[in-house]
């Protein structure tokens, strides 16, 4: 064999060491997750080729880091071991072959849990009495973090009673997280201080944990999760309770009173968890959470013992990964970009790395408050995530010790890169913005948003078009589209004949777009598709919105005073009533005059079973789409908005109902009621028998709410 294997192997052992310690002991990584597991996987690849290279001390033979010298090393009376990894479906269905082949060909059951973006927490309870939490460590020895975990309001002091006593030791295993919506509170928090951001939830949990100062850690609003049992005594003398599968421990741990997630699952075969993990892959942010995977399990807890474990994890379960959503890469630059309302928003000039299923080369950094927050400069190794489909952003620095010596903060142009105006950031907001009216990216972001999908949907009309119209003096605004023909467009370059008339062909298909996309598409600053919708909705047509007063706008269900103000100005301004008549005169569709008759008839022939009443839908419907489901509810006279509040009278929970909508209606006792009784609830307007009021008076206080 040659040498460079034996060196590159050498080299990623003490990649991987550096970085776990930057990880699981100090809490500050410089590198992802992603890019952590490519070197661990590679690493293992090269064991795998190289066999006689193993060494106990490699990282592939060990779990976890070091451990902290800040805190009391405690001891694992049972190890908390590591899990193996599965990127697809195919490593997965090995994963299960190995399993029934381990089991003698017997067919297990497998139960499948959410694998949350935390810290693995032990906890020790004696007696019924809670006596320590320790981190998982190395797997054998883990750090003492009692103190601040006992200000975690979901870990309970003392548990067990007469009807489910505790067992003389009890472990409890689970994760310590933050959720979504408490580190945004952190972090604004932290902005209004002047304090530089934080980067993500899993490490600020983390990081807090390891607080000198237990009220630190108090004010930071941790959460846990329990998962599974470690260490367990039973008093001789006492009860004894039958433990045989993992889902008689969830039970037992939630019937003392432990929070176990909603969301565990038991399937039979691999196809099933495959779908499984997909599924959650598409919904992990419908989650007040962070997810990066789901850990399959065998349920079995004998048929576990037979599988048994390697050096580092449990043959018996896998960990499902999820794409990674955060890499780290180079700034190569920060440049300025100009939008259609002026905004001047800096953006991240990258090292193309492939993150949340696609390349990325370009990222946002939001505002010029963001670039000082997080002090990002041209040269750094940054953290980039692209959630789905959400625009990729600079998350931070990876490492500012990493940073070139001569690196200097980056500072906003002080004028606009389009037109050289001045920057002004007006008084109370965060955005800065270019306010010449002929500054050229503010004209060719009004026409591109024009013709966007949220908008006018005009296909082959992006921004690389807009600006080789406008710069060839062919289009001054987006009426002007309607005007253009194919001679014109063949001039340009590269525009064939069949381009040209295609481009042509969109445009002019574009005149029949509803009128709430046309609203839309006019770029009023404030009127989004929702407000678009609802003015539609009250007054069908563009001329009855124009001629009403602030006062009528305001009264329409999800406008509200500030939208119905801007749009009120924005039609009285006379430039722009001139622009308007300019799409009249092409034959944009303005609304449907005759809409307000069909409605009242339709209307009077549909029983009226929501009358006055505001009802919320959440998730997915398999009888229903989005639009119909509003429909169903407006067309009985009811509300359909899209978030919960005390004047709701029912919260629809379909597929994947988002968590955020259910744990409002839950602390507001607002009834939560499944598709079919929703379906019951459009027929006779009554909610099902366990949320019935039970006389005339509270019944009558339950309508008037609404």
């Amino acid at each position: 064999m040659t040498a460079e294997p034996a060196a590159r192997i050498d080299d990623l052992r003490t990649q991987i060491a550096h970085h776990n310690e930057r990880y699981h002991t100090l809490d500050d990584p410089e590198i992802s997750d992603a890019d952590y597991d490519a070197l661990l996987r590679e690493l293992r690849e090269l064991e795998a080729e190289h066999p006689d290279l193993i060494v106990a001390d490699s990282p592939t033979q060990q779990v976890g880091g070091t451990i902290n010298a800040t805190f009391d090393p405690v001891e694992h009376e049972v190890p908390m071991m590591s899990l193996d990894n599965a990127m697809d479906r195919d490593e997965l269905r090995a994963w299960a072959d190995r399993v029934v082949k381990g089991l003698d060909g017997a067919t297990p059951r497998f139960v499948c849990e959410l694998k949350f973006d935390g810290l693995a927490m032990s906890l020790r309870y004696e007696d019924g009495v809670f006596v320590r939490a320790a981190t998982r460590g190395d797997g054998t020895t883990g750090e003492d973090v009692t103190a601040n975990v006992k200000t975690i309001g979901d870990v309970p002091h003392q548990v067990g009673d007469a009807l489910t006593p505790a067992p003389a030791v009890l472990e409890v295993r689970g994760e310590v997280y933050m959720a979504k919506s408490a580190f945004d509170r952190l972090n604004d928090r932290s902005q209004a201080a002047g304090e530089q951001a934080f980067v993500n939830p899993r490490n600020t949990a983390a990081g807090s944990l390891r607080q000198k100062d237990a009220a630190k850690t108090a004010a930071r609003e941790l959460s846990f999760f329990s998962y599974q049992l470690g260490q367990v005594e039973f008093d001789a003398t006492g009860p004894s309770t039958d433990l045989t599968s993992h889902h008689a421990q969830l039970d037992f741990i939630e019937s003392l009173g432990f929070p176990v997630n909603e969301h565990v699952k038991y399937l039979d075969t691999v196809d099933e968890i495959a779908d499984h993990c997909l599924h959650w892959q598409d919904h992990r942010h419908d989650l007040d959470y962070e997810i990066d995977g789901v850990v399959i399990k065998v349920d079995d807890l004998d048929q576990r013992d037979v599988l048994g474990f390697t050096s580092r994890a449990p043959r018996w379960a896998i960990a499902y990964k999820f794409p990674p959503e955060e890499r780290t890469t180079t700034l190569l630059d920060i440049q300025v970009s100009v939008g259609r309302t002026g905004r001047a928003t800096p953006f991240a000039v990258l090292d193309p790395v492939f993150v949340g299923g696609s390349t990325v080369g370009m990222a946002t950094l939001h505002n010029r408050e963001q670039v000082q927050v997080k002090d990002v400069r041209p040269g750094d190794t940054v953290i980039v995530r692209k959630a789905g489909d959400v625009i990729p952003e600079v998350v931070g620095p990876a490492a500012t010790n990493q940073r070139p010596a001569n690196s200097v903060p980056w500072e906003f142009p002080a004028d606009c890169p389009a037109c050289g105006t001045p920057l002004t950031q007006p008084e109370g907001e965060a955005d800065t913005r270019c306010f010449a009216p002929d500054c050229p990216a503010t004209r060719d972001g009004k026409i591109a948003y024009f013709a966007s999908r949220g908008a006018m949907d005009i296909e082959g009309l992006g921004e690389q078009m807009v600006e080789k119209l406008t710069s060839a003096g062919l289009i001054r605004d987006s009426a002007d589209l309607y005007s253009l023909t194919v001679d014109q467009l063949v001039e340009l370059d590269r525009i064939g004949t069949t381009s040209a008339q295609n481009l042509v062909d969109e445009i002019q298909k574009s005149v029949d777009r509803p009128l709430p996309k046309f609203l839309t598409s006019l770029g009023v600053r404030h009127l989004g598709p929702s407000a678009s919708a609802a003015l539609t909705g009250a007054f069908h047509t563009l001329d009855a919105i124009t001629s009403k007063t602030v006062e009528e706008l305001a009264a329409v269900d999800g406008v509200g005073g500030v939208i119905a103000t801007t749009v009120s100005e924005w039609f009285a301004q006379e430039a722009n009533r001139a622009y308007i008549e300019k799409f009249r005169a092409a034959g944009v569709n303005f609304g449907d005059p005759d809409a307000a008759a069909r409605e009242a008839e339709a209307r009077a022939a549909t029983p009226q079973t929501l009358e006055g009443r505001t009802v919320v839908v959440t998730g997915t419907l398999s009888g229903f789409n989005r639009e119909e489901t509003s429909e169903a509810i407006t067309s009985r006279g009811g509300k359909s908005p899209g978030s919960v509040s005390k004047k709701t009278f029912a919260l629809v929970a379909g597929q994947s109902a988002g968590a955020s909508k259910m744990t409002k209606a839950e602390s507001l006792g607002v009834p939560v009621i499944d598709e079919a009784e929703f379906v019951e609830l459009l027929e006779s307007g009554d909610l099902p028998e366990r949320y019935q009021v039970p006389d005339a008076d509270s019944a009558e206080g339950q309508s008037s709410s609404d």
